[in-house]
Parts: structure tokens; C-alpha cells; sequence
């Protein structure tokens, strides 16, 4: 068997890509993603794609943020790896699988040879995520009317809500910044996320309850992709009282209101409360994801 051969692509052979089957239903799930072709890579055997990636970031990002279109042909794992450790981005790697893909045989197997793959190169799987979409027809949420919300324009303001909410967080990302840099690392690491969004800033807003204490954050964004549930925190002195879920319904009307014809969120597997609450707002999970570390020698800063 040759060695495979592993290169960027470019706008005239971009085609290339899209001739490994597709199981897991990326192309289905990216179908608003842009991707540049020379942040596309494959690794070719005898003229034929054994792996592929696709490197992804904003419009005006001079490097990937992540890759977040991942397959391996059957049986070509070590290629698959190859093709992630030789990448000159050494970024956080989602894997995106269809809802339940663990209770079909074929999803399974088709996500399990990535995830093998993956493991050649190094990374290590952070977190498992669930991936839902609201649409017009299942009904907007119920605002239950409980609290107050304000824009604010002073982003100590949400620096701040956010060191305290990541006091006591169960988001894994989180976590992760907490530990490479402390609270000041996480709550920075989300402000500069929706700063990046394209989304206005004044859409950011504070709620307070009926005595004007602070109850949360939310934030309605949209990303490069489309509108979406930026951010949802309680604090913790506040939480058990169910005011995530009017977080999550407000932010959902703000989007519609604003024209929103969809609205994608995510939330943590482990996160049960979180995902109760999405399943109450009438959110449902539309797919999976798997979110990889790189080793953290080679990460790209």
C-alpha cells in the first residue's frame, strides 16, 4: 500500500473534497458554513481521498479557529491522523454526528473510526455537546415575566456576571480556561467570543429581579452561521429558582423579534439543568457533537 499524501487544496482542485462519503451528515449540518478551499486538506492514496478536513474561522480571521469537518475513509485512520498532526493549525477539533448516532450501527462506526483517528494524532475529547435548532413552527416559549432586562453598555459590567457565574460553572470550556488561567482567563475568553460575533454589541443584556438584584446574563448573537443563544448564566446566589429558563426564552424572543427565522444553541452534555431547560423552551437536539483538544505542547495560540 503507498503512503498517502497529505496537502492543502486550492480553488481549482476544491472539488476533491466533497468526494469522500459523507455518513455523519456534515455537509447537511455546515450548510450555512463558509470555508476558505486552502484551509481544506486531504490525505490522498493513489489519487483517491482516504481523509479530509476542513479548517474553519470567521471572515476575518487570519487563522482557524477550529476544525470542524472531519472524515476518514474505512480503514484509513492512521491517515485521518496524519492528516490532523501534520496541519500547520493545531485548533480545537468538533466532531458533529447526528442525534442518537450511537444507537445506529453505521453512525456509530463511521463516528468511532474519527474518534480513532483523532486519538492517533493526539487529542483528547473535552466534552460531548448537544446541538439544538428552534424554528417558527414549534412555537416561541412562554415569557414567564418574572424579571427585568437592560442592555448594558459596560463590558466590566459582564466581566464580572461572568467571573462569577464560572465560579460555580458545569460548562467544560470553562473549566478548561479556569485551569490554564483562572476566572479572569474564562470571563475574558467569552467576552472576546461575542466581541468577535458579528452581532451588535447593544443586544447584550442584564436581568435583574422585582428587588433589582442581579439574576443573570443573557446573550443573543449570531455567528458567522447565523442567529443563535450566545450565552445563558445565572447567578449563583440566584440559581434554583429557575431563571435560566426565563434567560433562554427572552433571548429566544429577542432573536425573532430582531427577524431570527432559526436559532441553533448548544449546551454540555453534563449539563442537565442547562438541557432541561432547552427541552421546556421547545429546543430540540438536531445533533451531536464532540469537542478535541489537541496536545497542548503543539496548540496553535
Amino acid at each position: 500500500m503507498t503512503e498517502p499524501v497529505i496537502r492543502a487544496l486550492d480553488a481549482s482542485d476544491a472539488a476533491l473534497f466533497d468526494t469522500l462519503p459523507d455518513p455523519l451528515g456534515a455537509r447537511e449540518g455546515h450548510r450555512l458554513t463558509r470555508y476558505r478551499p486552502d484551509w481544506k486538506r486531504v490525505a490522498l492514496r493513489d489519487g483517491r481521498v482516504v481523509a479530509r478536513g476542513a479548517w474553519w474561522g470567521g471572515p476575518d480571521d487570519d487563522e482557524p479557529v477550529n476544525v470542524n469537518w472531519f472524515d476518514v475513509a474505512e480503514g484509513e485512520e492512521e491517515a485521518g491522523a496524519e492528516l490532523l498532526r501534520s496541519a500547520p493549525w493545531q485548533v480545537e477539533l468538533e466532531l458533529n454526528a447526528p442525534a442518537g448516532w450511537r444507537d445506529d450501527p453505521a453512525l456509530r462506526d463511521a463516528a468511532e473510526a474519527r474518534i480513532t483517528a483523532a486519538r492517533k494524532a493526539g487529542y483528547d475529547l473535552l466534552v460531548e455537546r448537544l446541538l439544538y435548532r428552534w424554528t417558527p413552527d414549534l412555537g416561541l416559549p412562554q415569557r414567564p415575566g418574572r424579571l427585568e432586562f437592560r442592555a448594558e453598555p459596560d463590558d466590566s459590567v459582564f466581566f464580572d456576571a461572568l467571573r462569577r457565574i464560572h465560579s460555580a460553572t458545569l460548562d467544560a470550556h470553562a473549566l478548561l480556561a479556569i485551569e490554564e488561567g483562572g476566572l479572569d482567563q474564562a470571563a475574558q475568553q467569552e467576552l472576546d467570543f461575542f466581541h468577535w460575533c458579528p452581532s451588535p454589541r447593544d443586544w447584550w443584556q442584564v436581568a435583574y429581579t422585582p428587588e433589582g438584584e442581579t439574576a443573570g446574563i443573557h446573550i443573543p448573537a449570531h455567528n458567522p452561521s447565523g442567529p443563535c443563544v450566545g450565552f445563558i448564566g445565572v447567578m449563583p446566589d440566584q440559581r434554583g429558582r429557575g431563571y435560566a429558563y426565563d434567560l433562554l426564552a427572552e433571548c429566544t424572543h429577542f432573536l425573532v423579534e430582531r427577524g431570527a427565522e432559526f436559532v441553533t444553541a448548544a449546551t454540555d452534555r453534563g449539563n442537565v439543568p442547562m438541557a432541561a431547560n432547552f427541552a421546556k423552551a421547545g429546543f430540540p437536539v438536531v445533533r451531536e457533537r464532540l469537542n478535541f483538544q489537541p496536545p497542548r505542547e503543539v496548540r496553535t495560540p
